[in-house]
This record gives structure tokens, sequence and C-alpha cells, in this order.
């Protein structure tokens, strides 16, 4: 049974969490991937609202992204049969459960930017 990772384990086993953390920050990292999935959290989105949505993502590097993605399972991409066809993308159960994590990123940069700016 995997043990879970909690404050008290953490000097014990630092390795183990080294190596945890970083096969996450490897899923999610880069500019665009957490930006991707933060809007995938408010549900379904085709190809041009997500490049809409993030400010000064290209077309050539989303649809990297979105591979990524897909094959690390965090999303999926339904072709739609409509005229023209169209793709829409969506947070498998999998890649929801990024949202915890994701709500404590945004909490925690706001309070450091207010720290920061004083705003």
């Amino acid at each position: 049974m995997e043990k879970n990772i909690t404050v008290e384990n953490v000097q014990g086993d630092c390795s183990k969490t080294l190596f945890a953390i970083q096969d996450t920050l490897d899923l999610i990292s880069g500019k665009w991937k957490i930006k991707v999935i933060s809007v995938l959290l408010y549900g379904k989105k085709n190809f041009t609202d997500l490049q809409r949505q993030i400010d000064g993502l290209g077309a050539k590097m989303l649809s990297k992204e979105l591979q990524d993605l897909e094959i690390n399972g965090l999303i999926t991409r339904t072709v739609n049969v409509t005229k023209p066809i169209t793709v829409t993308y969506e947070l498998t159960d999998y890649g929801h459960t990024l949202k915890s994590v994701i709500i404590e990123l945004a909490e925690w940069g706001t309070k450091h930017r207010h720290k920061i700016t004083g705003r």
C-alpha cells in the first residue's frame, strides 16, 4: 500500500517526496499546461475557445500541449460530426484530481501578490 505524503513523513522520506514532486512538475510544468487545465476545470472547450481564453498561446503550442495532456490521461479529445468538424476537449476524471492543487496554487499566488504589491 502506498504511503500518503504528509508533513509528518516528509523528513523521513525526503527522496520519495522529491521524486513525487518531480513527477508532478514534469506532468504539469511549462508556461501553458496548468493554464489549459485550469480553463478546462470550467468545462468542455473547443480549440478556439481555449486559444482565446489563454492570452499569448499560439495554435501550434496549444496543439502540442493538448497532445501531451491527452497522452498523460488528463484530457479527452472528442471529434464532433458537425459542419465544419469541431473538436472539444475536457478533463478526464483523473484530470479533475488536479483541481485542489490548482486551487491551492491560485490561493497562494493571490496571497503572495498581495504581500509583494500590497494590493
